[in-house]
């Protein structure tokens, strides 16, 4: 039996309004990158701030690629061999996949907020395809090229999809949600994230709601009423003409209510309450916030008509995506250590999530909780501030060691207590050495910062300087 094509070269064509130069052939997949090209992909040149795609369309060809999609005033000099010819990559690939959307007919959850847009995305994708095809947005895939790149990857026979859609800036998630037109728009939280690009928290929770915008009539608006901008997100929902809003969180005046929870150092185990209907489920991920996400998701599975008991007993199988908690066994003098990879950016209030992980998270005989923090960027005048008030969370959570990265993290480093400092640098991979020094058999450490802190690659370093024996470079 044979997989029916994403597209015919006829759809592509119709789709782009691109010109054919070449015998253009069925296309399976679509890529931006040579790299991860498998062969029938249709390769999208796209010109981006640091490389141009139009630089790699004879390797894309060479590596199997059905066609490429090549701007008309860079087609000279490019390889014989099939072409597709338009004026612009990215507005091709943005038009392909409102043409993807506009064919399907599956159920459709858009996700956004500050924090846990893509854990929740992939506690989505989990859930809904227990039920039925689910396509979800690959990594965080959520901007101006993401979400085209996504929608242009969804197959007709999908009956569920998962996207999810970010921002730095006002007026960014507009344009992208009416894209993906969802049946179910989703808000985790909104938090002090990219603050500097706002003139307050308020202008934050504004652009967030636009992913109103985009809602398809009748849609649902699923939001944290945990959350102090939660009345803020509902009235610009009613002002967008949103009639349908669930709420979620442990208020009693949730529709999808968090009951009871016990958390463990590795998942969570959870009681609560969708739309009437009890459920009691493991969760395969630790901490409150993941708990949290969890009730939107079941709530997301519910308003699409997904089936609720397999959603819950999928989510047991919840893992972290790279950068957001995952464990790596170090091999230390003596035995071993474990180190949570959260180097996938911060702010505020993930940084408070990680570090409550890091208190719940067991140690071995003799070991320590040591925390690795690097800056969280884009906070504004109040930047400072936000650093200095982590020494609360990480006295809250008894944690032994502080290790900080970064002229913001400074802050920090003043406002702890000598008996907690474990060292102090400007630059992230000038931390390693006195880590390096300082771990020991038992200890946990947690790594976290924004990624222009390079914290990721001080994870990438201890890893391979710790490495168990047969184990695999870390990758990401």
């Amino acid at each position: 039996m044979t997989t029916r094509a994403l597209y015919t070269p006829e759809e592509i064509l119709a789709a782009t309004g691109g010109t054919a130069r070449g015998t253009l052939a069925d296309v399976t997949g679509i890529s931006i990158d040579t790299r991860t090209l498998e062969p029938g992909d249709a390769f999208f040149a796209i010109t981006g701030e640091n490389s141009d795609g139009h630089a790699y369309v004879a390797k894309a060809l060479e590596n199997g690629a059905s066609l490429a999609v090549a701007a008309a005033d860079r087609v000279q000099g490019l390889p014989d061999g099939p072409l597709v010819v338009v004026p612009d990559v990215l507005g091709a690939l943005t038009d392909l996949g409102k043409a993807a959307r506009a064919r399907s007919e599956a159920r459709i959850v858009a996700v956004t907020g500050s924090v846990g847009k893509t854990t929740t995305k992939e506690a989505l994708r989990l859930a809904l395809s227990a039920d039925g095809e689910t396509h979800a947005s690959a990594a965080s895939y959520n901007n101006h090229w993401g979400v085209p790149l996504s929608l242009a990857r969804f197959p007709r026979s999908a009956r569920y999809g998962v996207f999810e859609v970010g921002m730095n800036h006002p007026g960014e998630i507009t344009p992208l949600v009416r894209m993906v037109r969802p049946h179910v728009a989703v808000i985790t939280t909104v938090e002090a994230v990219h603050i500097a690009q706002f003139s307050g928290i308020e202008e934050i929770a504004d652009a967030k709601a636009e992913i109103f915008d985009g809602l398809e009539p009748g849609g649902t608006a699923v939001l944290n009423r945990d959350n102090p901008l939660f009345d803020r997100l509902v009235a610009s929902a009613r002002a967008k003409g949103v009639k349908n809003i669930v709420s979620f969180g442990a208020d009693p005046a949730c529709e999808v209510r968090l009951k009871d929870v016990v958390l463990h150092p590795a998942c969570s185990t959870v009681v609560a309450d969708v739309l009437g209907t009890p459920v009691t489920f493991k969760l395969g991920m630790p901490g409150r916030h993941i708990v949290q996400n969890a009730l939107a998701v079941l709530a997301a599975v519910r308003l699409l008509g997904g089936d609720l008991a397999l959603a819950a007993v999928a989510l047991a199988r919840l893992r972290p995506p790279p950068g957001r908690g995952v464990p790596v066994s170090l091999s230390v003098s003596g035995g071993t250590a474990t180190l949570l990879d959260e180097s996938y950016n911060a702010n505020p209030a993930s940084m408070r999530a990680a570090i409550d992980v890091l208190s719940r998270t067991p140690v071995g005989p003799r070991g320590r909780r040591i925390a690795v923090l690097g800056d969280m960027l884009e906070l504004g005048t109040e930047g400072a501030q936000h650093h200095r008030e982590l020494a609360d969370a990480l006295e809250a959570g008894k944690i032994d060691r502080v290790f900080c990265a970064g002229p913001l993290m400074h802050a920090l480093w003043e406002a702890l207590p000598s008996s907690r400092k474990g060292g102090y640098a400007v630059h992230a991979s000038h931390l390693e050495p006195l880590i390096s020094a300082a771990i020991r058999a038992g200890d946990t450490l947690m790594v976290k910062g924004s990624n222009g802190s390079r914290m990721g690659p001080l994870v990438k370093a201890l890893a391979e300087r710790f490495r168990l024996p047969g184990d695999a470079l870390l990758e990401g």
